[in-house]
């Protein structure tokens, strides 16, 4: 077997790493959708009372267990802050999770029913968005990996890679819209969403990152495709070009 031109070395190369890119994006993307750690934050509520002999400075206890002895009644005054403790929380799509005062593991509800029903609709666009992206991208990896073990035909391979540039770039324009009609909807939510929910500081946490990186690596997978589609074309026309000349040159001093 011949040894593999330049070109075509090089064409190779830029296909794998468009791979890489719209993989690394397909599984940033799974993660993300599937994770709760959009936004993290905390919320202050009230202590509540002291349950049997729990202690600590996260109940309040306002007497004694032995009821009956009024000489062991204790009370302990707390104004302000001191009547409030802090609870960590984190959100995703799908659902909200807080940690529990007093007691081991999280309570979690759905983030749908937090949202205020006039932006369920737009929730709603952001999870089918989201799940557009994710199998577009998945369509586009099928794509790149068919035209990396396509050898028989350059002009059948320009055809997929031209198609897995348009259904990447659609791709990257959908994750784009999906994680800014999130963002949108729970800067609401924490505005008008429920009592109990509403955070008292919050910040996005690492899958809104990973979400976005996703859509990073799908534009730059995008871009390298449509690169390496330009340029095979530049150098399809190129010796056309060299061909064409060839053949003038011939024509005008023919052997004898």
């Amino acid at each position: 077997r011949m040894p593999a031109s330049v070109p075509e070395a090089d064409r190779r190369h830029r296909a794998s790493a468009a791979f890489s890119l719209s993989f690394l994006s397909l599984v940033f993307s799974i993660t993300a959708f599937s994770s709760s750690y959009w936004c993290e934050g905390t919320r202050k509520v009230a202590k509540p009372f002291c349950k049997g002999d729990s202690k600590g400075d996260l109940c309040i206890r306002f007497n004694s267990p032995d009821g009956n002895n009024s000489q062991a009644v204790q009370y302990i005054w707390e104004t302000g802050d001191d009547k409030f403790v802090e609870k960590r929380f984190h959100a995703g799509i799908w659902y909200s999770c807080e940690e529990m005062i007093n007691e081991d593991g999280e309570k979690c509800r759905s983030f749908i029913s937090l949202t205020p029903a006039s932006d369920r609709g737009v929730l709603w666009l952001s999870i089918v968005a989201e799940l557009l992206y994710v199998v577009l991208l998945l369509t586009g990896n099928i794509l790149m990996s068919v035209e990396i073990c396509y050898y028989s035909s350059v002009i059948d391979g320009l055809k997929i890679n031209a198609f897995s540039a348009v259904v990447t770039v659609l791709a990257g324009l959908l994750g784009m819209v999906a994680h800014m009609m999130y963002t949108t909807v729970f800067q609401m939510t924490v505005n008008l969403g429920p009592e109990d929910w509403r955070p008292h500081t919050w910040d996005y946490g690492w899958s809104y990152g990973l979400a976005w990186t996703s859509f990073a690596c799908c534009m730059a997978a995008a871009v390298t495709t449509i690169n390496k589609y330009t340029k095979t074309i530049l150098e399809f026309k190129h010796k056309r070009k060299k061909l064409e000349r060839s053949f003038r040159i011939q024509y005008k001093f023919p052997d004898h």
